[in-house]
């Protein structure tokens, strides 16, 4: 029988932390302020931290580096509106 060894992208908060390079105890101190700069949280059922999202995060914090431009905030619906009907009622298409 063949086998496989599988390299877990889901890991745990250990793990997560060294990731970034942290202990386990430095990862818990400065986690809240992670999650508030946009951190990935873990999955909420199984806890655990997707090595993928963290390596995305930490590109982004340098994205002009790595060619990338962090995703654009939603737009207000109503404002949107509001101003393609501005611009259409000063003709402009």
């Amino acid at each position: 029988m063949m086998r496989f060894h599988v390299e877990p992208r889901d890991v745990p908060a250990h793990a997560a932390a060294r990731r970034l390079g942290l202990t386990a105890e430095e990862f818990d101190q400065v986690a809240d302020r992670l999650y508030r700069r946009g951190f990935p949280r873990p999955d909420p059922d199984t806890n655990r931290f997707d090595l993928d999202a963290i390596d995305q995060w930490r590109r982004l914090r340098n994205g002009p580096l790595f060619g990338l431009a962090p995703a654009a905030a939603a737009k207000n619906a109503s404002d949107v509106v509001g101003d393609r009907v501005r611009t259409m009622r000063r003709g402009v298409p």
